[in-house]
């Protein structure tokens, strides 16, 4: 189910462990920056496709639908199946969505169904992200990520990176 989650280059301070009657000191400068990410994770195998983006809007929503799209169409491909049969015969991917505006726009609803066939766009009921299971990729990327300084929005992006795909 692709979902947006952004990661700032302010240090984010967590609890941490230390020996007791000792304060863990976390530096860290107010720093401008953020990494935006827009993932996918798939229910049977748990596999999970990640793409940085510049920011959540309904156009980045149907490019990154388009390139996961063209993910999975490549992976039917590689198991032997014809090309020409993937939109008849490839399987059906229903994406579960969380209710911001831009993944329920009529036009981007709209071109998912003409060009996407395979294709289909679920929505969560309101208020609860919890639902979806990709809350839970998140929570652990942000977690690592915690009381860590970095110099720039490039080294937090590679460590994003890393730790999603």
């Amino acid at each position: 189910a692709p979902h947006e989650c952004g990661f700032s280059l302010r240090v984010i301070r967590r609890r941490a462990w230390t020996k007791k009657g000792k304060r863990k000191k976390v530096n860290g400068q107010r720093k401008r920056g953020r990494v935006n990410v827009m993932g996918a994770l798939r229910y049977n195998d748990k596999k999970r496709v990640c793409f940085m983006i510049k920011k959540g809007n309904s156009e980045t929503f149907h490019e990154q639908l388009k390139k996961l799209h063209e993910e999975i169409r490549q992976e039917w491909i590689n198991l032997g199946n014809l090309p020409e049969d993937f939109r008849e015969k490839g399987p059906k991917i229903i994406i579960i969505l969380d209710n911001a505006s831009y993944h329920k726009k009529k036009d981007v609803i709209e071109q998912v169904e003409k060009e996407l066939p395979n294709i289909r766009l679920e929505f969560l009921p309101a208020y609860s992200p919890d639902y979806n299971l990709i809350e839970l990729v998140w929570h652990s990327a942000k977690e690592y990520i915690a009381n860590r300084e970095f110099e720039n929005k490039e080294e937090l992006e590679k460590v994003v990176n890393q730790l999603l795909n």
